[in-house]
């Protein structure tokens, strides 16, 4: 009696490529796999995420799948784990792949923190901004932000100041929300945030194992649509151990970004130079040199308009 043939297409054939995909991965091969197993066209998958309340595109769910692109904003992870449960895949099956960073990856980002670390930040991130209740933009629109960041003497992050000049484009906007990614192995409990000038420190929120601080900075009015308002705070850390990059992520678009890292005397680095990436999923481009100024051992990068994505400067050490 011949024996049956299965085909490439054949259920059996699909669950074990999915149950192959979903240990070793990558990510795009077991989305892929879990979809064709399953037998969901992607308009189908959308409008199930769409039923849970997560926006997504049918045109994102395929780069997706592609590995043209990997989720990485709050809602697209939101999305990943919305899949796990539209596709009847293991809890964090997906999320587990999604962080784990290839070897590929590691070499385009030598310096940077890993895949998994951004990933979680940026879902910790998600939660303490819940916690303030503070939307994407919080009604306010960022005209210029610049930043100076200190090095200390034992090549720690010490601390940075932020200067902003905001534009509100709703009634009401009273305060604003900055962000602090200390570097790994940080201690945000014993970080200390400074109000300036023009606004006084509210809430403080802040997760021990990604690093991630949120502070609240109240203006003290409420902003009409169209006014602007600037204030200044500054971040004392110097609880990690050596620093070797500062970056900035932009959700949104926005108006003029400035980065200055400052060296402490005698404590100064061989090499200094900017980068960039659309996403956290992304590798890095747009390396450039930087000349570190021997007299005021600094080193700055300007953003005219900053695009979504991150920016940073990074350096090496002898």
């Amino acid at each position: 009696m011949p024996h049956a043939t299965q085909h490439a297409d054949s259920p059996a054939v699909a669950t074990a490529e999915l149950d192959t995909a979903l240990r070793g991965g990558p990510f795009h091969v077991a989305l892929r796999a879990a979809i064709a197993a399953r037998g969901l066209p992607l308009q189908r998958v959308q409008h199930h995420l769409s039923r849970r309340g997560v926006k997504v595109g049918v045109t994102s769910l395929s780069y997706w799948q592609q590995g043209a692109r990997r989720p990485q904003r709050p809602e697209s992870l939101r999305a990943v784990r919305a899949l796990e449960e539209i596709l009847q895949l293991p809890e964090e099956s997906l999320i587990r792949l999604l962080a784990e960073a290839d070897d590929h990856s590691a070499l385009q980002r030598p310096a940077a923190r890993s895949y998994r670390s951004l990933v979680e930040a940026s879902g910790v991130l998600e939660q303490l901004l819940a916690e303030l209740n503070w939307p994407m933009d919080g009604g306010l629109h960022t005209l210029a932000h610049h930043e100076r960041v200190r090095i200390g003497a034992r090549r720690e992050l010490a601390g940075r100041e932020s200067h902003h000049i905001v534009r509100a484009h709703k009634d009401g906007a009273d305060r604003y929300v900055a962000v602090h990614h200390g570097d790994p192995g940080c201690a945000p409990e014993r970080m200390k945030v400074h109000a300036l000038e023009n606004c006084r420190t509210g809430r403080v929120r802040w997760h021990q194992e990604t690093g991630v601080l949120v502070a609240e900075l109240l203006f003290g009015t409420r902003l009409r649509a169209g006014d602007t308002y600037l204030f200044r705070h500054g971040v004392e850390d110097g609880t990690a151990d050596v620093s070797r990059e500062y970056a900035r992520g932009f959700p949104l678009a926005g108006g003029q970004y400035a980065l200055q890292v400052r060296f402490t005397e005698n404590t100064l680095p061989v090499r200094c130079h900017r980068f960039s990436q659309h996403s956290a999923a992304a590798p890095r481009s747009g390396r450039q040199g930087l000349a570190l100024s021997g007299l005021h051992r600094s080193v700055h990068l300007v953003e005219p308009r900053v695009r979504t994505g991150i920016v940073g400067i990074g350096w090496e050490w002898e």
